[in-house]
């Protein structure tokens, strides 16, 4: 405090001796008192004395006011005045009050005294525990005093307060108090606490700052509210700017869906207040925050595709196209159209199909030219324009060929009904006014960025400059113009378009150099000694002779890559060509314009260079000097190289298109196993649901079963235990209604039932048992005479073995005569009665075996006769078993349609006895009721014991089948 005292003693007009006195007796009296009201007075007239006499209030009474602060907390009155006092003492907001022969040391105060109060990091704390008091006296005056604290010396408060215990948490539920004085306020204090402080910001945006601050702003009116609006809409670029954490965190919270609302003007011309266009324009600067082109790439492109699908963009556009709009709210929008649409295709294409409200209808595009080549618009609505072009071209090789497109000849409109964006460029390009021609070239350069297609395609363009004389193509036109020694302005910007042009694209270099006065009058620009204004056009003149080497593929023999060299080394000097070449990126302009894309000038005189370009020229620059000193033979060998680079690129973008297609199939393929999959599970929970209602309707039928004898007694019990419960008639209509329904659905349910039966009955009838059975019994037949054919096969082969061995007994009988009698003839005469004896056992033997063999034939014959009926009888016999068999699985078929036919009769029979059952509660409760109710139970229960009884005989019949 020694150098507070300081100030104090030389201040040349102090206070008088007397008021001195009278702050060190009220210090004394706050500090010494006992009781609490001494003490407050002492700090209530200290706190009317803190304005006018602040240094020595601030010098004798800051540490009695901190120690008040500390000990007397339960008195809220005292503590309010002592928070009031110091912010009085730290608080700059006076200032203006002030003597103007004051010192600088007075002036600086409250930043003295506010490093007196933080020394101390307990003090800071102190303050935080005062703001969790509800009493308006003490939060109130302790969120101005922090709101001060943090004013003054920001830094080292808010690093206090972020190591504080719960310091955060306590600042954000000022944004949750009902009064709207501490509320507003506690914008303020939290405006000043998150600024430029990115952990601060998280903590803030973590603790749910996003949802009360829209809540805060849709309260008051959005765009139509007050200040307080204005001030919410700071503290939401203080959490947002430069802070990739906090956007994602408001995109993912579906926060961007909630800014359509604010851009909900209206076409109304008036009620554009200062506040209403102050507060848009926040608006409008907060969504540019999201899609800055500083942001990350993916981060800007997540918020570009947001905006378009919540209809920020469509609504944006609007106001884009209405009318009433200030000049500064418009030139706001077209900016942020710029960014929201910058890189992203989705966004791009919808800007190319807003039209605008006209007849007839024009795009919104050709519109926005027509303001940019027009040099009555305001100049920043003019550089806006520029952006937007810009913004819609970037990366969108598709609106670059439509814009190209609008200038080759078979699409410009004969008529002249119709204005393109090609004239337009081409009206601006070639008119007196500088700055269009700047304008329209760089527009024109940028739909050629990075397209070697639309490079070639701008060639085809014709343009007739006068009546009779042929047309000439557009890049001769510019080089035409720049030789005519027009303003810096104009020839800086044809120079960059064709520096744009030429890049990349041999072919153009070839149609450049074709026309022999172009190399002529740019070594004669870059070898003259101008003064400084001319050293840009020179370097700019420069860089198209390298490019126009660079890209040359030594198609023109005259201009080939070594005969431009020697030519610049002959009239230039490579030494002097190089220098030249680097006044481009020394020049003062050059480093502003490659910070930002957007082209923001304070006026037009500053308007030279252009972002894209000064990339361009970093990219060549370099590349042209080494290409300058380079030997013949280093270029073929850098050639081959080149041809090899392009082939490997070329493969691998073969390769890329195959792997992107690949992934399109695999998409397609995911896709429909997602859909089968989907398609798999509601089958299976429909299953699952029938499975369940089977049982569920299994489970009732066996309950009704049980329940069946049963019911005839609670019949006679529910009759006398029935009661009117007051239900109203339309309850008893609804009855009615139900059981009619019911009945009807019985009936329909018995109708069904009976088709079932005659269904059955049917095929009953038509099983063919009677002839399973007539086919059985023959079959039968058939194995008997089978067996009695085998047996008396049997007996007829042992007969012929018996005769078989008798003849053989008789051949050897007949043998052994034969011999004997031979024997005899051989040793003696016989006597004649002895021949003729002899002669008739021979014949007798002979007659008899002649009858053997002829019965022996005749068996053999009648043997056969049997073997052939015996197969006969077979081949019928499996005939016979296979008819069998299909009979058989004709039965089988007739069976299992017969259990169908049951099973489907059951599930009718359960859902007669669900009807039944539902009918019989129905009639109980019209009962309760006291209504009449016709008596069908006896006709039912009748008609349930036939369909039993039925039910009998047809199992027992299917029992026989």
């Amino acid at each position: 405090m020694n150098f507070l005292r300081g100030v104090m003693g030389g201040q040349s007009a102090g206070p008088q001796h007397t008021e001195a006195e009278t702050i060190q007796k009220l210090c004394d009296r706050v500090a010494s008192s006992t009781l609490l009201d001494d003490r407050r007075d002492a700090v209530r007239a200290l706190k009317s004395l803190s304005k006018k006499y602040r240094l020595e209030v601030g010098i004798q009474a800051m540490e009695h006011l901190i120690r008040v602060l500390q000990t007397d907390r339960s008195d809220s009155e005292i503590i309010g005045y002592a928070l009031d006092t110091l912010y009085n003492i730290i608080s700059n907001d006076e200032e203006e009050e002030v003597e103007e022969n004051s010192t600088r040391q007075s002036e600086d105060l409250g930043s003295q005294f506010t490093e007196i109060f933080i020394k101390q990091q307990e003090n800071v704390t102190l303050l935080l525990s005062l703001l969790e008091e509800f009493d308006f006296h003490v939060r109130w005056p302790g969120v101005k005093l922090l709101t001060s604290l943090l004013k003054q010396l920001g830094p080292q408060v808010q690093q206090i307060i972020l190591v504080s215990p719960m310091g955060v948490s306590r600042l954000m539920d000022l944004l949750a108090d009902s009064r709207e004085v501490i509320r507003n306020d506690g914008v303020l204090l939290l405006q000043a606490l998150t600024r430029s402080n990115g952990a601060i910001q998280k903590i803030v945006a973590f603790e749910n700052a996003f949802e009360r601050l829209l809540d805060i702003i849709t309260e008051e009116g959005n765009s139509d509210g007050g200040i307080v609006v204005e001030d919410c809409l700071i503290l939401l670029q203080n959490l947002l700017k430069n802070n990739n954490s906090n956007q994602n965190f408001f995109k993912e919270g579906s926060y961007i869906q909630r800014m359509k609302p604010w851009f909900e003007v209206g076409d109304e011309n008036s009620g554009w207040s200062a506040q209403k266009v102050t507060n848009l324009h926040l608006m409008l600067q907060l969504v540019r925050v999201l899609v800055s082109p500083n942001n990350p790439p993916g981060a800007t492109s997540s918020c570009q595709k947001a905006m378009f699908q919540c209809g920020l963009l469509q609504q944006l556009c609007t106001i884009l196209m209405a009318t009433g709009v200030p000049a500064d709210i418009l030139t706001e929008t077209i900016n942020t159209v710029s960014e929201v649409i910058r890189g992203c295709q989705v966004n791009q294409d919808y800007f190319a199909s807003v039209n605008a409200p006209s007849n007839p209808p024009r795009p919104a595009i050709v519109v926005l030219l027509m303001s940019m080549v027009n040099e009555r618009q305001p100049f920043v609505l003019r550089c806006a324009v520029l952006y937007c072009f810009q913004c819609f071209l970037y990366k969108n090789q598709k609106g670059q060929g439509e814009i190209v497109s609008t200038l080759l000849p078979s699409t410009i409109d004969a008529t002249g009904n119709t204005v393109s964006a090609g004239q337009l460029l081409c009206g601006g390009l070639f008119s007196t006014d500088s700055l269009s021609n700047w304008c329209a070239a760089v527009a024109l350069a940028h739909a050629l960025q990075e397209n070697a297609t639309q490079k070639e395609q701008l060639l085809r363009v014709q343009l007739a400059t006068s009546i009779g004389n042929p047309p000439v193509s557009l890049l001769q036109q510019c080089t035409n113009i720049l030789s005519q020694g027009s303003k810096i302005q104009t020839r800086v910007g044809l120079l960059m378009l064709l520096c744009t042009w030429l890049s990349n694209c041999p072919i153009a270099v070839t149609h450049f150099l074709h026309n022999s006065a172009n190399v002529p009058f740019l070594t004669g620009q870059i070898a003259e000694n101008l003064g400084e204004e001319e050293q840009l056009v020179q370097g700019l003149c420069a860089l198209l002779l390298g490019i126009s080497i660079y890209f040359n593929d030594n198609s023109l023999e005259t201009y080939m890559k070594e005969k431009l060299k020697q030519l610049i080394e002959k009239r230039i000097g490579k030494e002097n060509f190089i220098e030249k070449l680097g006044f481009i990126s020394k020049h003062e302009l050059y480093s502003r314009a490659s910070q930002k894309p957007q082209p923001n000038f304070p006026s037009p005189e500053y308007m030279i260079f252009d972002h894209e370009f000064t990339k361009l020229v970093k990219e060549l620059e370099g590349v042209i000097t080494k290409a300058i000193y380079k030997s013949s033979e280093e270029d073929k060998k850098e050639e081959e190289v080149k041809k090899t680079l392009e082939q490997h690129d070329s493969i691998v973008t073969h390769y890329k298109n195959m792997i992107r297609e690949q992934d399109l199939q695999l998409e397609e393929l995911k896709q429909q196993i997602s859909t089968l999959k989907c398609q798999n599970e509601q089958l299976q929970t429909a299953v699952t649901q029938q499975v369940s209602q089977i049982q569920q309707h299994k489970d009732q039928y066996n309950l009704l079963k049980v329940q069946l004898g049963k019911d005839s007694q609670h019949q006679g019990l529910y009759s006398d235990g029935a009661q009117m419960n007051g239900v109203q008639p339309e309850e008893i209509s609804r009855l009615r209604e139900e059981i009619e329904e019911l009945k009807s659905n019985r009936e329909l349910l018995q109708s069904q039932l009976a088709e079932k039966d005659s269904l059955i009955e049917n095929l009953k009838s038509s099983q063919p048992s009677p002839g399973t059975n007539e086919q059985s019994s023959a079959t039968a037949g058939d194995s008997e005479q089978i067996a009695e054919l085998k047996q008396e096969l049997a007996t007829l082969k042992s007969q012929l073995n018996s005769q078989s061995m008798e003849i053989a007994k008789l051949q050897t009988e007949k043998q052994e005569l034969l011999q004997k009698t031979e024997a005899f003839v051989k040793s003696a005469p016989v006597p004649g009665e002895s021949e003729t004896v002899i002669a008739t056992k021979t014949t007798d033997v002979e007659g008899r075996l002649s009858a053997l063999l002829q019965e022996t034939k005749e068996l053999k014959n009648e043997i056969k006769a049997l073997s052939e009926e015996r197969t006969a009888i077979k081949e019928q016999l499996d005939s016979s078993n296979s008819t069998i068999a299909i009979l058989q699985n004709e039965k089988n078929k007739l069976e299992v349609d017969i259990i169908d036919a049951k099973r489907e009769q059951d599930d009718l029979l359960v859902l007669l006895a669900d009807q039944d059952q539902k009918i019989f509660s129905l009639k109980n409760k019209l009962k309760e009721l006291g209504h009449p109710v016709e008596e069908e139970d006896e006709l039912e229960s009748g008609d349930q014991d036939d369909e039993d009884d039925e039910d009998e005989d047809d199992g027992k019949e299917q029992g026989h089948i």
